[in-house]
């Protein structure tokens, strides 16, 4: 099956490109690569450009008339850098979102998977979610998610599409097989600092946030590891139809599932783990929380599980052995 992959140089797009090859499937990469990176690229079908861009989406469909599918992974997703940057998150994130759907409506791609983010949850008391839990996006990323969400829904309604937005709880590790991971020499994410502080002599590592409601007041997270993450797209291709059945509503044309793996983790129990994997502590201390920072969640994934016939494989430790290593070639492989 062809499947049209936005974003599929990104590290969560090459993975899921990775993923969808190893069970015969073909992914369609459109990637304008101002995060992307080529080299994810190779051996791959692969455009260059934007997702807004109508007559580059119609000769990818010219040329692949067999496209059944698009994942539509392409954002912007810092969310300190989308508080101080709010025009630039709506714009590519939302405006050209909207271009997309309506363009793969008009050329009758109609079956969509969404990324999507747990981060459009309001905080819960035991910080468990469900898909029918409360929402209160609070950062612009975490805004323009939501609005997709909404968005893609009315789109389905309106115009015969279906869709699947996939809630993403926190991303750990890389390929398992090593061909992609993550790049940003100046990572957001916990795992990304974490390897920072542990590799670069004086580095320290920050706990943002010490007062979260939480077990030992550091944030609390759901750490998910990326191929976990993108199996649960093939999944989502391969039993979508069955997914919207399982609803028992057919006319029901749009549906969201959590995807984590349904224990949390603070932040300083991660620091633990991490310190554990590599056989000594770190540099760290505490810190203030950082611009839209959230105490955290975790996800309940029965839906999940129910729907698509999906669940986790990996831990959190394999996350971060994973991650180590790929810190290890990614040099050999991007040159970065």
């Amino acid at each position: 099956m062809k499947v049209l992959v936005t974003g599929g140089a990104g590290y969560i797009g090459s993975t899921v490109c990775s993923a969808l090859e190893d069970n015969g499937h073909t992914p369609i990469i459109l990637d304008s690569l101002i995060q992307g990176r080529e080299e994810f690229t190779k051996d791959k079908i692969f455009y260059k450009g934007d997702i807004s861009d109508k007559a580059l989406l119609e000769k990818i469909f010219k040329e692949n008339p067999e496209i059944k599918f698009t994942i539509h992974l392409a954002a912007l997703i810092i969310v300190p850098e989308s508080v101080e940057k709010p025009y630039e998150y709506y714009h590519n994130n939302v405006v050209k979102s909207i271009e997309l759907f309506k363009n793969l409506n008009a050329l009758g791609c109609k079956n969509i998977v969404f990324s999507s983010s747990a981060s459009v949850y309001e905080d819960v008391e035991d910080f468990m979610v469900s898909e029918t839990s409360p929402v209160r996006p609070r950062s612009p990323y975490a805004r323009t998610k939501y609005m997709m969400e909404m968005v893609l829904e009315d789109f389905c309604v309106a115009y015969g599409m279906r869709g699947i937005s996939l809630r993403y709880f926190n991303l750990i590790g890389a390929d398992p097989k090593f061909r992609s991971g993550a790049y940003v020499k100046s990572p957001s994410h916990v795992l990304g600092t974490l390897l920072n502080a542990a590799s670069e002599e004086g580095k320290v590592f920050k706990i943002t946030g010490t007062d979260w409601p939480t077990r030992d007041g550091s944030a609390i997270r759901d750490y998910i590891h990326v191929w976990d993450l993108a199996i649960a797209h093939v999944k989502a291709i391969e039993n979508f139809d069955k997914a919207f059945n399982l609803l028992g509503n057919q006319k029901e044309p749009y549906l969201v599932i959590n995807l984590g793996t349904g224990t949390g983790v603070t932040v300083k129990e991660l620091v633990t783990a991490f310190e554990k994997v590599i056989g000594r502590p770190v540099n760290k201390e505490n810190a203030k929380p950082r611009l839209g920072d959230v105490p955290g969640a975790c996800a309940n994934v029965s839906r999940a599980k129910e729907l698509i016939a999906w669940e986790t494989s990996y831990s959190v430790e394999d996350g971060i052995r994973d991650a180590l290593k790929w810190d290890e070639v990614r040099e050999d492989i991007i040159k970065f």
